[in-house]
Order: C-alpha cells, then structure tokens, then sequence
C-alpha cells in the first residue's frame, strides 16, 4: 500500500496526513500484539504511571482529561490486577499516590517486547536506506513533539499557578 508519493519538499498537511494512515497501521499492529488483560484506557494509565511515578489522582485525572472518580474506578482495577500500588501521601492523609508495581513494570516490558517483534517484521521488509531517512524523520518528530508537550505544560502550569507531576 502505498500512502504517498512525496515530492522534494512535502507540506506538512501532506506529512500529517501519511504520519496519520502510519499512527492507524500502527495501532492494528499493536493490537495483535495484544494488550490483554489491560484495556487500551488503563494501558494509558499505566504509561502516564511509568513516566510521572507517584503521582496523585487528581494529576492523574488531569493528565487522562477525566474525573476522579472515572479515574479511581480504574486505578480500582489495575490495582486488583495487580499493576499498580496506592498508597496514602505522608504529607496529607486525604491524598493518594500512585505507582506501578513490579507486576505493571514486566507488563509494560513485556508488551513492547511484543510491539517491538511487531514493527520489526514489517522494518525487515524495508529497504535499509528508507529505515534510515525513517529512522532520523522519527527521531526529528519525537525531538519536536516532546518540545511542544513541554511548553505547554509549562504554560499549563504558569496559567494555573500550580505545578503538575
């Protein structure tokens, strides 16, 4: 399947168009490599977990746009499945803080080991020229996308005068 035909200088509504169809082929790998027995919005947590680790519900409700007791409920069963621990601040009885367990730690391995298999069959089928220039478009998008989340949660935190995790 052929996505586009680039020309020398591609717009970059041409560019998030193609980037869009690789994000959904993407999403239909991943999901043969299952992501049982963690639904796709309790997979988020899981991550949003992984990155900001003990971070309260409320932060965590933020970071999921939802309510705490949505979030809750979920936490509820990523608890009892045993990928995440709770425990209650020491600074302030009334607050949770959230972590992955070690169980929710090898989950969270084990699926991008599957991923990774994945996306390696259908690397495999690219020439090693294209897996370069893929390679370094790749790395200039994560450079620029982890700048912009960046500045707007420093902006976020600026316009509400608090800092999240």
């Amino acid at each position: 399947m052929t996505v586009t035909s680039l020309r020398p200088r591609p717009e970059p509504a041409e560019v998030a168009r193609v980037t869009s169809t690789a994000a959904e082929l993407l999403e239909v790998l991943w999901g043969r490599a299952s992501t049982a027995p963690a639904s796709a919005s309790q997979l988020r947590v899981l991550l949003i977990l992984e990155h900001h680790e003990d971070i309260n519900l409320r932060t965590l409700a933020d970071s999921l746009a939802s309510t705490p007791p949505s979030t809750s409920r979920l936490c509820d069963r990523l608890q009892a499945a045993g990928f995440v621990e709770r425990e209650v601040s020491s600074a302030d009885r009334r607050e949770v803080r959230l972590h992955l367990s070690g169980h929710g730690r090898a989950f969270l391995a084990d699926l991008r080991v599957r991923r990774e298999q994945a996306l390696r069959a259908v690397l495999d089928q690219m020439p090693a020229a294209k897996r370069v220039a893929l390679l370094q478009g790749l790395e200039a998008f994560c450079d620029a996308a982890a700048a912009q989340i960046h500045d707007d949660d420093s902006e976020d935190s600026r316009s509400s005068g608090t800092r999240t995790a």
